[in-house]
């Protein structure tokens, strides 16, 4: 009994590190007090505050906006990019073009902020577009950054599909749009979920590169609470990260318990069943 409580003891103190912060951040959420390291008494008013906060409600609705959007033709790139590197074997500059692709994985983010910033400057002074920073100018940012992180993701997952389900589907007729629309993308979409999911997270989150390229009038909301914290922890912050904490673990569960119920539907249906 004490060796497996020896040997758990390292998962508990990594769990605790981890989650540890985040319930006391629920804790606080519910504190009278207006500071919030001092405890006042139980009260949900922070919650009601939030709900009024039409700074940061708009900017969680610019964050949604922009994350979908970007999340959307981040995949469709990736997806194109994916089947080019996996698909085309080694064409001239492939080289070149799957280090271009990688390239925003391991460019700072300041880096990158402050190259589109310029670019977007430029194009503004020759073209007259982009007339301003805006939305516009974050979803193009986004987009950038989040493509090479889809393209890894669906490259990789069209590396392990077995080709000759396409040969012999090809071979019985079907046009090579067929086969992409009829096999490959139904075997590949576990990948795009997970590619959508992935980008989506990472432009809802993103603040350094966003920084750069926003404008006057569209703050998302990493700016919006990166701008608030500066001037001091508001408790509407931990309710807002109490709501979107519970939003995750939401979604989470719906997820555990999706892939549970598919699993025992996938084990249970007899091999060679045709629904």
């Amino acid at each position: 009994m004490m060796r497996r409580w020896v040997g758990r003891l390292p998962l508990l103190a990594g769990l605790a590190f981890l989650y540890l912060p985040m319930l006391v951040l629920v804790v606080y959420s519910f504190n009278e007090s207006r500071l919030v390291t001092v405890w006042a008494g139980f009260s949900t008013k922070w919650y009601g505050e939030l709900l009024r906060d039409r700074q940061i409600l708009d900017g969680i609705w610019l964050s949604l906006r922009v994350a979908v959007l970007a999340a959307t033709a981040a995949t469709v790139l990736g997806t194109l990019a994916g089947l080019t590197l996996a698909r085309f074997g080694a064409f001239r500059g492939r080289s070149v073009f799957g280090v271009m692709i990688a390239a925003p994985l391991v460019m700072p983010e300041v880096i990158t902020g402050l190259s589109l910033l310029l670019l977007f400057v430029a194009m503004g002074q020759l073209f007259g577009w982009p007339a301003q920073r805006g939305t516009l100018t974050i979803w193009i940012a986004h987009v950038t950054f989040c493509t090479a992180y889809a393209t890894v993701v669906i490259a990789a997952r069209l590396g392990e599909l077995d080709t000759a389900i396409e040969e012999a589907a090809m071979d019985l007729g079907a046009t090579p749009a067929r086969v992409f629309f009829a096999i490959t993308l139904p075997v590949i979409a576990p990948a795009l979920i997970s590619a959508w999911l992935l980008a989506f997270t990472l432009s809802l989150d993103d603040l350094v590169i966003t920084s750069f390229v926003t404008g006057p009038g569209a703050s998302t909301l990493p700016i919006v609470v990166f701008s608030s914290v500066r001037l001091g922890v508001s408790p509407k912050i931990n309710a807002l990260a109490t709501l979107m904490i519970l939003a995750v673990f939401a979604g989470t569960l719906a997820a555990w318990w999706w892939a549970g119920r598919f699993g025992r539907g996938s084990r249970g249906r007899p091999r060679g069943s045709v629904e």
